[in-house]
């Protein structure tokens, strides 16, 4: 099960159920085992936290990863790239793209404020790495992000 805290941007006063977006990525996508790298890119294109297996993205891939979800026709023409390795796409609306690979897949997902970008470990299904993305998009969807 995927527990969720709420998020407070304010440091001032300590709320023991609050998580950084750093903690996000790493308890709720890569601390589940489903991911081997994840990240909270900001719909500027900026990387509001990654994990430390997370490749650093080349060139316009946070913006395109972004874009995305404006025009998801591209992402079946253009392919998904992060980090400089190309994914297939195999699904693509206005809230999900999901790529893959021969070793692997990636799930990105769009929630109000920010795109959460997943890519799977080694045997990992794509449905569990889309239950898990999705259901952490739900949730910061519900809590305004």
């Amino acid at each position: 099960a995927v527990r969720f805290f709420t998020f407070s941007k304010s440091k001032k006063q300590h709320n023991p159920h609050t998580m950084s977006w750093q903690q996000y990525v790493d308890q709720n996508l890569v601390g589940t085992g489903v991911f081997v790298s994840a990240a909270l890119i900001g719909l500027d294109g900026s990387t509001w936290a990654k994990s430390a297996k997370f490749p650093a993205l080349k060139g316009t891939e946070a913006k395109d990863l972004v874009d995305n979800f404006k025009v998801p026709a591209n992402a079946f023409t253009k392919g998904i790239h992060i980090g400089g390795e190309k994914f297939t796409c195999i699904k693509a609306d206005d809230r999900s793209v999901y790529g893959k690979t021969q070793k692997g897949g990636c799930v990105t997902v769009k929630t109000g404020k920010c795109v959460i970008v997943a890519v799977l470990a080694e045997g990992q299904t794509p449905g569990n790495a889309s239950k898990t993305a999705e259901s952490l998009a739900d949730y910061l969807i519900g809590v305004g992000y």
